[in-house]
């Protein structure tokens, strides 16, 4: 199963400011332009996402992701709000358990979200793109794409492409090189 990872970051590294949120994104807006956020998502058969990320989603005015599967990972979250769209699932399994699960239900490509998620994700391997929005802005703190795991873990990606925007933005994707 293939596993991949959109996601916008600052300049200094950043997927959120300190409390969490992402206003700052707003300063990417330009008119008409996703960035290919939608081609990238109508390419995945499921959203896999941690809680923080779920409930920032669930605060938005309406749920982005329409009927496609979406499973929140928590080891905090007992069981998800009535409010939540029936094509959401909780889980609590690591990774490869869920990888393999969902494998066995027919998914073949992931869309992985989420700050702490992504970086399990990477840490078991299971990442095989990334592409990585990075906005012309710098926050100084916040909560990091990449941060340290305790342990050296080497792994190489290969840039597959990268567009700069007129408004500063650069997205670059990323492949792991196998």
């Amino acid at each position: 199963m293939k596993c991949s990872v959109f996601i916008a970051i600052s300049l200094d590294g950043y997927i959120a400011d300190s409390e969490g949120g992402i206003d700052w994104l707003a300063s990417a807006h330009l008119k008409g332009e996703d960035y290919g956020y939608q081609a990238f998502v109508d390419a995945t058969d499921v959203l896999i996402m941690g809680r923080k990320t779920f409930e920032k989603v669930m605060s938005f005015p309406q749920w982005p992701y329409g009927d496609k599967p979406v499973v929140v990972v928590s080891r905090a979250m007992a069981q998800l709000p009535e409010t939540t769209p029936s094509s959401v699932q909780l889980t609590h399994g690591e990774p490869h358990e869920l990888i393999a699960k969902l494998q066995q239900r027919g998914f073949e490509h992931a869309y992985i979200d989420g700050g702490q998620l992504i970086q399990s994700f990477l840490a078991q391997g299971l990442i095989h793109s990334m592409t990585l929005t990075t906005l012309p802005v710098t926050l100084g703190a916040g909560i990091p794409l990449f941060q340290a795991t305790g342990k050296a873990q080497l792994q190489t990606w290969q840039l597959q492409g990268q567009q700069a925007f007129k408004n500063g933005v650069v997205q670059s994707v990323y492949q792991i090189r196998a």
